[in-house]
């Protein structure tokens, strides 16, 4: 079991910790903005060239590794997490500002994915193997790792959608080796999941190349690694306008390659009157909402953003239960001072658009970047003339949208942005209403949710976490839960292969006993 060694304060590049040459950055604590020790040097771009030249390499022998040396590679870098994890979310929670508990929970996240992809490539079931016998050739499908990968680490998920995240550890999964890109806000958290993998690397003797964690200036370091010849796919978790760079400069390469970002989205709910039909279902409909706006202050992508209320006095009841909720909330510490001025930004642009008004303001938390959650309410008419009604607010803040009729949600669903998530509240009595509505929220959004709040998503086999741009690049993907390996591999067919030239997986004797279509 690993035991932590010192922070280095540099790139882990080829399997070694090497000082940059390209300036440095601290982490900061959001409650005090005092700087946090050590600095960190940034990678140079001959530096980086070497990261990804290791990676490139890497991919040679790592590509061909065995189901159980995969395996059993995924579950130590789990292990090894969870050894760490004290010294993980201590700290963490001083570059973040989350709360140990919350951290806790994303650390046995973390290491739970990588064994949830160790069970997947175990199963074998991602090869999505085909076999056709035909009698004129025989042909054999399977797919393939697509090589080196690059990853950005998330702001707000210092470890789920970090170092050894999902975007990590389904590339991992795949066959592709990495290079992580740490987010600048919490270098040390990165650099100890780092250690991590590192040594799950040298437990299996694999190329050191498999992994390597570089620092740099984000838009910098971000448009090199895009641009990298040796850099075959990207996984990004972040603002729109970074994910928009990555893929410019990533499809306009001489070789394009693909860009998995996830970006934005203000995930609407729609509340039917049914849901509001007595004062326990409202009361209760409005304490989760408010649970769900202010929850890890509100810096979650799957945050409601747009409520939709009907008009009328059981509306009228449930906006103003809402605004008793967010009047007896205070404000939690945001990821950065960064974050907490966009947020003050975005209220502030919010609040000044015409038939928009704030329906109640929560207090400010203790210390700095903690502002007073916040609720605003308009109408659907103005939602419809007014794009900044739909623009996301990252933080604690979301808009109530007054409607007259279901045919007007229609309206609405026709005209939002690709959504991750998109909710009904109804009773049985909306059913009529919500059947039709569900086409239109399927073509909308990745995750359509009947009851509950769209935040926190559940790590599994089903679940999508994606959806049309902007909520990210690619709709027919996924960030989270098994179906996210697929991103990073490639269908390939055999025809006619002599049987001593077949790859395992498509061999007739199936040593791995991988699940395969024959004959269909």
């Amino acid at each position: 079991m690993i035991t932590a060694t010192a922070l280095h304060g540099c790139s882990l590049i080829d399997g070694t910790w090497i000082p940059g040459t390209n300036g440095e950055i601290t982490g900061f604590d959001p409650r005090t903005n005092a700087r946090l020790e050590p600095s960190y040097s940034l990678a140079s771009s001959a530096q980086l060239r070497k990261a990804t030249t290791a990676a490139k390499r890497a991919f040679q022998s790592y590509r061909l590794t065995s189901p159980e040396l995969r395996a059993d590679f995924l579950n130590s870098i789990a292990d090894n997490i969870d050894a760490l994890t004290e010294e993980i979310v201590q700290r963490a929670s001083l570059e973040t500002g989350l709360t140990p508990a919350r951290l806790t929970g994303e650390v046995a996240r973390t290491s739970n994915q990588l064994r949830l992809f160790a069970t997947t490539v175990k199963s074998g079931e991602f090869h999505r193997v085909r076999i056709e016998r035909g009698p004129r050739v025989d042909l054999r499908q399977r797919h393939i790792p697509l090589g080196p990968v690059a990853v950005f680490g998330a702001s707000n998920f210092p470890l789920a959608f970090s170092t050894a995240g999902g975007d990590t550890a389904s590339a991992l999964a795949a066959g592709c080796p990495v290079v992580f890109k740490a987010h600048n806000a919490h270098p040390g958290t990165a650099e100890l999941v780092g250690q991590a993998v590192l040594g799950a690397v040298e437990k299996h003797g694999l190329d050191a190349g498999v992994f390597n964690l570089v620092y740099g200036r984000g838009v910098e370091i971000g448009q090199e690694l895009a641009a990298d010849p040796a850099i075959q796919a990207i996984g990004f978790t972040g603002s729109r306008q970074g994910g928009l760079a990555l893929m410019h400069t990533a499809f306009n390469r001489p070789v394009p390659v693909p860009v998995f970002a996830e970006m934005s989205a203000t995930n609407p709910v729609f509340v039917f009157p049914g849901a509001l039909a007595d004062l326990e279902s409202s009361t209760s409909l409005a304490a989760a909402f408010t649970a769900s706006i202010t929850g890890s202050s509100g810096q979650l992508c799957t945050k409601p953003g747009l409520v939709f209320v009907p008009r009328g006095v059981a509306g009228d009841a449930f906006v103003q239960l809402v605004a008793s909720e967010f009047a007896g909330t205070t404000g939690q510490t945001m990821l950065t001072k960064g974050i907490a001025e966009a947020w003050q930004r975005g209220v502030d642009n919010l609040e000044k658009q015409p038939g928009v008004g704030i329906r109640a303001h929560g207090k400010p938390g203790a210390g700095e970047n903690a502002p007073g959650p916040v609720v605003f309410e308009s109408d659907i008419q103005t939602l419809l003339n007014n794009a900044v009604l739909q623009e996301e607010i990252f933080g604690a803040a979301s808009l109530i949208v007054r409607y007259d009729s279901p045919e007007q949600l229609h309206e609405a669903a026709l005209v939002l942005e690709g959504q991750l998530t998109a909710t009904i509240h109804s009773s049985q009595d909306d059913f009529g209403e919500v059947t039709q509505l569900i086409p239109l929220l399927e073509d909308l959004a990745g995750r359509i949710l009947f009851g509950g709040w769209p935040t926190g998503v559940e790590v599994g086999h089903a679940v999508i976490h994606g959806g049309p741009f902007p909520a990210t690049s690619n709709a027919q993907s996924t960030s989270v839960g098994t179906l996210a390996i697929e991103r990073f591999m490639r269908p390939i067919s055999y025809q006619s292969f002599p049987a001593e030239l077949l790859p395992d997986p498509v061999s007739d004797p199936n040593k791995w006993a991988v699940p395969r279509e024959i004959d269909r």
